[in-house]
């Protein structure tokens, strides 16, 4: 297994694997490869932290990494990152292959002086890499609410203490779905489905902490 910078020549089984990865997880189909696709000309695509992992020549997982702020409450903004898509193969999942994505990143975020990685996602998956929900941080949304997927990783010990914070993420996030569908076209067609995990996705989206 080889962890190495993601190269142009990786862009569509990038892609491709961020479809398999995502297809029907959330919705009927998925955005996920749409996102990379848009990604890498945004200008908060962070290059030097978008890895790939191979293995025997094919690309197996895939993280990406954009810049987000922290917002004080005293006017403070400090620079923070936040990753995803973060995919694994559906032939390739609970098998180390994202922790060891996530470990590898974390410590160059280290290096780099960042102190926090901030993303939404599922607290089962993150929880074990010591991701905590934003409250427990006195980090927010931007309406000041904490979402419980809204999560923290503390990369420099310490940082967070009495302030609260907003975390303001990238607008490539809020992508447009219309463009999503007509990417998907060039892709193999693929069956969409209703799922359970989607009703998962949508109790964890609509659930906030106090």
């Amino acid at each position: 297994m080889n962890i190495r910078l993601e190269t142009k020549d990786d862009y569509r089984q990038v892609e491709e694997l961020a479809r398999e990865a995502f297809w029907n997880l959330y919705t009927p189909g998925c955005d996920e490869h749409y996102l990379c696709h848009i990604l890498r000309e945004h200008k908060d695509f962070i290059k030097d932290l978008d890895f790939v992992v191979e293995l025997n020549n094919t690309i197996i997982a895939s993280i990406m990494y954009t810049e987000s702020f922290l917002l004080s409450d005293d006017n403070e903004a400090v620079r923070a990152v936040s990753f995803g898509p973060l995919c694994v193969h559906p032939d390739h999942q609970r098998k180390g292959v994202g922790t060891a994505l996530i470990e590898h990143t974390k410590s160059l975020v280290k290096d780099m002086n960042i102190p926090a990685i901030i993303i939404y996602g599922d607290p089962h998956n993150y929880s074990k890499h010591g991701f905590k929900n934003g409250i427990d941080y006195k980090v927010s949304n931007m309406d000041g609410e904490y979402p419980l997927g809204l999560l923290v990783l503390e990369v420099q010990q310490g940082f967070f203490g009495n302030k609260k914070w907003k975390i303001k993420q990238t607008d490539a996030f809020c992508l447009d779905h219309e463009k999503a569908i007509e990417f998907d076209q060039q892709f193999v067609e693929k069956e969409k489905k209703v799922t359970y995990s989607q009703e998962l996705f949508k109790m964890i989206i609509r659930s906030y902490l106090r």
